[in-house]
């Protein structure tokens, strides 16, 4: 296994993979490794001859008073777990080399990143957009995976690569979860002994609007009440958002549900912020 830390490198040893008519699968994360990013190891191995990870912890996607400096991080246990699933290249740059002195460009996608996560975090997608762009012509890959934990990232990288007709498939991977149904993160770890009992009821409020789905409930209300009554049973903190969204526009789904929906939602802890969703009347695949 390689490990690559200057982009030019990259760009070079990517040449020279394609050159040699490999296809490259790429993940993009910021490191601290868990079992959903191993999944899309696994996906993208499936789907590519050489497996690119990357571990960048992307300054330009966290505001003022966020969480960049204290993120998990652990170098040496992601290259383990990276080896153990046959990763070919881990790209490992500092800020400096993707953000050169003098950098000025950002990507937007202007309305996608103005809705759900992008209100409470409105530079976060701008950051997001603009990382992926600059990973994606570093690594060269012929697929990027990505988890659909973050369907509203997921969304907002696709319609990127689709309107600046990149070169790429974006794919979908599935939400990994632990056994009591709390969707796998790296910020998991902020969480106090109380939190993570309290957590569960984020994947239960969506276990709950599955079941009424499947029974033939349609009323965006009943299902949004649903929802919050059970997630208000843990006492969290603050409730960000609790939403129904159109896929892939992501647009507000009405009184009633017609089509596949996004339920998704964000809850505030005393440090961890935590996104989770489910795909209704429909399932996680590409825009």
């Amino acid at each position: 296994m390689k490990i690559i830390k200057n982009p030019k490198e990259m760009q070079k040893e990517a040449d020279l993979l394609r050159a040699r008519g490999k296809t490259i699968g790429f993940v993009p994360t910021m490191g601290y490794l868990h079992e959903g990013h191993l999944s899309l190891l696994d996906k993208a191995r499936k789907l590519s001859d050489v497996v690119v990870l990357s571990i960048f912890v992307n300054p330009t996607q966290f505001a003022p008073g966020e969480d960049l400096d204290k993120y998990p991080r652990d170098f040496e246990r992601d290259e383990r777990l990276a080896k153990e699933r046959q990763t070919d290249i881990i790209y490992y740059p500092d800020a400096a080399s993707m953000y050169p002195q003098g950098y000025q460009t950002e990507v937007q996608v202007t309305k996608l990143q103005k809705v759900l996560c992008g209100i409470d975090r409105p530079i976060h997608f701008k950051g997001v957009a603009t990382v992926c762009a600059k990973l994606f012509n570093i690594v060269k890959p012929h697929y990027a995976v990505f988890g659909a934990k973050d369907y509203q990232q997921y969304l907002v990288v696709d319609r990127m690569v689709r309107d600046l007709n990149m070169d790429l498939q974006i794919v979908p991977g599935e939400i990994y979860r632990e056994s009591d149904g709390l969707a796998m993160s790296s910020r998991n770890v902020y969480l106090t002994d109380d939190e993570r009992k309290q957590a569960i009821y984020l994947s239960k409020s969506l276990k709950i609007a599955r079941e009424m789905v499947e029974k033939g409930e349609r009323s965006a209300a009943a299902i949004l009440d649903a929802v919050k009554t059970e997630v208000q049973k843990a006492n969290l903190g603050k409730i960000d958002y609790i939403e129904l969204k159109t896929i892939p526009n992501l647009e507000n789904a009405g009184d009633h549900l017609i089509g596949p929906t996004l339920l998704a939602l964000a809850v505030k802890f005393s440090i961890a912020r935590l996104i989770d969703n489910t795909v209704l009347l429909g399932h996680i695949k590409p825009a």
